[in-house]
C-alpha cells in the first residue's frame, strides 16, 4: 500500500493514520481511505486569500517518509497517528500496554511542544487498541496527560474522544493515538496572536451518556467534535436492545441530544465515522442514518470491528459545522 501511496504525494506529506480492520463495506475490498482537505469555500466570511498548509516535523518524535508529524491549516492542526516508538532508537518502547500508551502520548506532546502548543489545545483524540481488555490500562495512563494545565483542571476540560478496537497496528503495537488540535497559524490573514480570540468550548448534557475521560462536544473555530457515542440509554447507563437497528437509533439519539443541546440540528453534521460489528447489518444502519438527515447526507466512513466497549454492536462519532468558537460572530 505504501509503495502505491507515496507517488501521489511527492511534495506535501499529509498527516496519516493507518489501521487494520476486521471488515470493509464492500465484499472483496482490501483497503479504504478517507481524507480531510484544505478548502476555503465553505465558510462566510471567507475573503479570497492565500490559504496555506504548514507541515512540520521534529527529530524528537518518530519520523516517517510517508507523512508529516503535524499539518496546520486554518485554525486546526492534524497530528499523524503516533505509535509507541522511541524516536532515538526507532523501536517500540519496552513494556506492555501502559508503557506503549505513555509513549504514544509522549510523542504527541513532543510534537506539540515543538510548535508551542499545549496538550490542552487538543480537541479530539482517536485511540486505536488491539485488545478491548487493555482499555482500563490505557485510561489509567491517559488521565495523567489530561487535563494538563491548572486552567484546564479548574474547568475539567477534556478533549472529545473515540476508542476503536482494531485488528492490527504497524510493528505489532498494542496502541496508536492521533489527535486534532486547535491551532491558528495555518491561514493568512490568521495571525498567531489572533488565535487568542478563538475559544475552545466544551459542553456536556445529561441527556446523553457522560464519560469521565472525555467531553461530549468540543467546539473550536468552525467545527464541533463529538465524542464517539455508544447505544447507551443515559437514564439507566446501560446498552439498549441488542439489535443493530435499535442500537444505531440510540447512537443517533445520543448525538442528536448533544447537537440540540448546543442549539444545532443534525443537518449541521458534516462527517460521520461508524464502527460496525457485522457488516451484514450495513443496510439496516443506512436506513436509520437516512432518517436523521433531511437533505444531503454527511461524509461517511464505515469500518468493521471485532469488538466495541460495553458489548455494543455499533458506535458512531461525528464532526459538526459550528461558528460559535471564532470571532467575528455576527
Amino acid at each position: 500500500m505504501n509503495e502505491i501511496y507515496a507517488p501521489f504525494f511527492p511534495l506535501h506529506r499529509p498527516a496519516y493514520t493507518a489501521i487494520a480492520v476486521s471488515e470493509l463495506p464492500f465484499t472483496g475490498a482490501l483497503i479504504q481511505m478517507d481524507a480531510v482537505i484544505s478548502n476555503g469555500e465553505g465558510t462566510f466570511p471567507q475573503d479570497p486569500c492565500d490559504l496555506v498548509k504548514l507541515t512540520r516535523n521534529t527529530v524528537n518524535a518518530p519520523l516517517t517518509p510517508l507523512s508529516s508529524q503535524t499539518v496546520a491549516f486554518s485554525h486546526y492542526n492534524h497530528i499523524s497517528a503516533q505509535l509507541p516508538i522511541e524516536p532515538k532508537s526507532g523501536n517500540l518502547v519496552p513494556g506492555g500496554i501502559k508503557e506503549q500508551t505513555q509513549q504514544c502520548l509522549r510523542n504527541i506532546k513532543t510534537i506539540l511542544d515543538s510548535i508551542d502548543v499545549p496538550m490542552d489545545d487538543i480537541v479530539k483524540t482517536n485511540i486505536h487498541i488491539t485488545k478491548l481488555d487493555d482499555l482500563e490500562a490505557v485510561d489509567e495512563v491517559y488521565k495523567t496527560f489530561f487535563p494538563d494545565s491548572s486552567i484546564a483542571r479548574a474547568v475539567n476540560y477534556l478533549p472529545a474522544r473515540s476508542i476503536i478496537v482494531v485488528e492490527g497496528l504497524a510493528l505489532d503495537a498494542l496502541v496508536q493515538i492521533d489527535a486534532t488540535v486547535s491551532q491558528g497559524d495555518g491561514t493568512p490573514p490568521q495571525l498567531v496572536e489572533d488565535r487568542h480570540g478563538i475559544v475552545i468550548k466544551a459542553t456536556n448534557t445529561d441527556k446523553a451518556p457522560l464519560n469521565a475521560l472525555s467531553t461530549q462536544s468540543v467546539a473550536f473555530s468552525h467545527y464541533n467534535n463529538i465524542s464517539a457515542q455508544l447505544p447507551i440509554d443515559p437514564s439507566i447507563d446501560k446498552i439498549v436492545a441488542s439489535g443493530t437497528k435499535e442500537q444505531a437509533i440510540k447512537c443517533f439519539e445520543n448525538i442528536k441530544a448533544i447537537v440540540e443541546n448546543i442549539d444545532h440540528v443534525m443537518d449541521d453534521i458534516v462527517k460521520l465515522n461508524i464502527q460496525l460489528k457485522d457488516m451484514n447489518d450495513l443496510c439496516a444502519l443506512e436506513e436509520v442514518l437516512r432518517s436523521y438527515f433531511s437533505d444531503l447526507l454527511p461524509a461517511l466512513t464505515v469500518i468493521g470491528v471485532s469488538s466495541l466497549p460495553s458489548n455494543a454492536v455499533v458506535q458512531i462519532d461525528a464532526i459538526m459545522s459550528n461558528a460559535e468558537g471564532t470571532p467575528p460572530n455576527k
